[in-house]
């Protein structure tokens, strides 16, 4: 058991919404919780079919009385328990999460949820409020944040070592629905080409949410103002599948983001650069051990995950000794570990390690949805949209 359990004297109890059978986030999630030992998964709710659910639950090992048919039973079940589940993670289609959120507040559950937070900027701000009013602890999902050295990269620009941000361009190119897909049809079972489950923007939602949550991460900053070209490349299809943004950060600086699903061949492509007045950064998601440094008048350097020089906030997202390499698993469990050290503190009515509240909340959530909000209506009347951040 490691130091952050011990505090508590047992491991988190952890109930499952959603990530079951032919889900690939399901076992990153379970795998996630797992890794550094923090979490127990006692319930789960695997599927929208119960029968399903029940059988799917009792293959993962949770005991036949607490693998639910539905989260209502898994809500009511683990309040009637003395040994009750302490968190819950959802990952299930974008239109329940809402939902599902106010159920955890009303039985007094901290939250581990996926993107995006809600398909509506209303029930966003609702959850903001509700979230504040409940102090429980919320992460939220923007896994990408728990790599090393993205929080290198974000330390770095919060501490000056570049300057003032001057620029910044953020991607992210997936090639897996360059042809049209023959699940796409309106009677498809494929929620995430429904709008009414998955939200009005398919790329936005699913892809678009992080690039916007990795340039505010890194640079520390709001967006301000933007104008957006969101629309549909490959013939035939009804979802957006490709966004095309400029914008200006609260600072006034100005930025590109370019995200795509239909890009030929590409294969994932998460990548960010941004430049300051000293310097510059660079970080490749598919190489993700190290980050770039440019720097005025002097050579670059290249930062290794492990190695000197490293930030606290890097060097604590670390688990692997130096020469070996981290990646998506590794970064996902972070924001667990850090989540897991948050709900720990609060339960024993103490402050958690500054560090570990690094991880994003219901707040980046919030602000992802006024963000595909503004693209929308860029995107519509063809124009700048300026807003002021709510949350």
């Amino acid at each position: 058991m490691n130091q952050i359990i011990a505090k508590l004297g047992r491991r988190l109890r952890l109930g499952v919404i959603g990530g079951g059978p032919g889900s690939f986030i399901g076992s990153v999630h379970r795998t996630a919780a797992r890794l550094d030992d923090n979490y127990e998964v006692v319930a789960s709710v695997l599927s929208s079919n119960p029968e399903r659910s029940k059988r799917e639950g009792l293959a993962i090992g949770v005991a036949d009385d607490r693998a639910y048919g539905t989260a209502e039973e898994l809500f009511a079940g683990e309040k009637a328990r003395d040994d009750g589940i302490d968190v819950v993670a959802i990952m299930t289609p974008n239109d329940s999460h809402y939902a599902l959120c106010l159920e955890a507040l009303e039985n007094g559950l901290d939250i581990i949820c996926d993107k995006p937070l809600t398909t509506s900027l209303s029930e966003a701000r609702d959850l903001v409020d509700r979230v504040k009013t409940a102090g429980i602890v919320f992460c939220h999902t923007f896994n990408y944040t728990g790599f090393p050295m993205v929080r290198q990269a974000m330390a770095m620009v919060r501490d000056g070592d570049l300057g003032a941000v001057r620029m910044i361009e953020v991607e992210y190119i997936q090639g897996h629905l360059a042809g049209l897909k023959p699940d796409e049809d309106g009677g498809s079972d494929n929620w995430r080409f429904q709008p009414e489950k998955a939200g009005e923007s398919l790329i936005l939602g699913d892809i678009g949410s992080h690039a916007h949550h990795m340039a505010r991460y890194v640079t520390g900053q709001d967006l301000s103002r933007l104008t957006a070209d969101v629309t549909t490349v490959v013939p035939g299809r009804v979802a957006q599948d490709y966004a095309g943004i400029m914008f200006r950060l609260e600072s006034d600086a100005p930025g590109i983001m370019w995200v795509t699903q239909a890009a030929a061949g590409g294969v994932h492509g998460l990548h960010f650069r941004l430049f300051g007045e000293r310097g510059g950064l660079e970080w490749f998601q598919e190489t993700p051990n190290q980050i770039i440094h440019s720097r005025l008048g002097a050579p670059t350097i290249t930062f290794e995950r492990d190695g000197p020089d490293l930030k606290p906030e890097a060097a604590r997202a670390t688990r692997i000794g130096f020469g070996h390499p981290e990646g998506y698993q590794e970064a996902f469990a972070v924001l667990y570990a850090d989540a897991a050290e948050a709900i720990v503190a609060r339960k024993l009515g103490v402050k958690p390690d500054p560090l570990a509240l690094d991880f994003p909340g219901v707040e980046d959530g919030a602000r992802t949805m006024q963000f595909i909000t503004a693209a929308l209506e860029s995107t519509h009347t063809g124009g700048w949209v300026d807003y002021q951040v709510a949350f």
